[in-house]
């Protein structure tokens, strides 16, 4: 039998979140993965804006400055 159980380290002792079937006393091979805590929603994309997270009025300026150069070197195209 192979399954994938989460539980949590509390000393010596695994604390699983669900029940794993097995009788009482079976023995078993352990392999530890950590789990990466969870960022609370939001947080990944607050994150991922850097130095923009804080200046929204910034980033509104940069992003605008930023449509202006792409106007303004972007050769006209024929039709």
């Amino acid at each position: 039998m192979k399954a994938l159980l989460r539980g949590v380290i509390r000393g010596k002792i695994i604390e699983l979140t669900q029940e794993s079937g097995l009788p009482e006393g079976q023995q078993v091979d352990v392999s530890l993965r950590v789990v990466p805590p969870r960022l609370p929603a939001g947080e990944g994309l607050r994150s991922s804006a850097g130095a923009w997270a804080d200046d929204a009025a910034g980033l509104d300026e940069y992003l605008e400055w930023s449509r202006q150069q792409r106007k303004t070197s972007r050769p006209e195209l024929n039709s």
